[in-house]
């Protein structure tokens, strides 16, 4: 009997789901933001969004009912890998809500609440940084430098009075539905990968 179909867990490709649903969300969010500060203008950024929100939606729901099909077991060495990135995940998500308040908190007090966009950006974009250590993949370097730097062009464009503030949260919204949308195509890459590698083992 072949065993090589026990390689990846049923709970491996339920986390791309749970994964594609959570960018979905922070992609209507960032896209709401940049839709409140274009207002009409921005119906197009709308419409394209949402559409990619509810393909990463679709394809969510397709990797959950697809789950079914992988098994159960995971080796000692997956439960240890799982309890490993699920504790430092916990710890940088909830880190990344504690200094988006704090962040926030004290560009008000600073009297610069028109920062609060761009700053929630920059600690949304310095948080891919340990989750790509965490977790063990490039493309969250990528996203992290992305997002960091559409953040700090925004406080900087703020700061010096270049453009409105409605301009720049529109811009900070926009290039961070651009980082969630790419993480959740690269999540969709992924499910299809272990779909795919299920099949040829088990066509074998």
């Amino acid at each position: 009997m072949n065993t090589k179909q026990h390689t990846i867990p049923r709970i491996a490709i339920q986390s791309v789901g749970t994964g594609l649903t959570m960018m979905a969300f922070f992609t209507m969010m960032w896209t709401g933001i940049a839709y409140g500060s274009m207002g009409s203008n921005g119906l197009i950024i709308l419409i394209l969004f949402s559409l990619i929100a509810l393909t990463l939606i679709f394809n969510g729901i397709k990797f959950f009912l697809e789950a079914k099909r992988f098994p159960k077991s995971e080796s000692e060495a997956d439960k240890a890998e799982e309890k490993r990135t699920g504790k430092w995940f916990g710890i940088i998500f909830g880190a990344e809500g504690l200094l988006i308040f704090v962040g926030i908190n004290i560009v008000i007090n600073l009297g610069h609440a028109d920062l609060t966009i761009p700053v929630m950006a920059l600690v949304v974009g310095l948080h891919f940084y340990p989750l790509a250590r965490v977790f063990r993949r490039t493309i969250d370097y990528y996203l992290a430098t992305w997002t960091t730097i559409v953040a700090i062009i925004g406080i900087w464009f703020i700061l010096n009075k270049s453009y409105s503030t409605a301009t720049i949260d529109a811009f900070v919204g926009v290039g961070t539905a651009i980082a969630t949308s790419c993480y959740g195509v690269y999540m969709i890459y992924t499910g299809k990968r272990f779909v795919n590698s299920l099949n040829k083992t088990s066509a074998d």
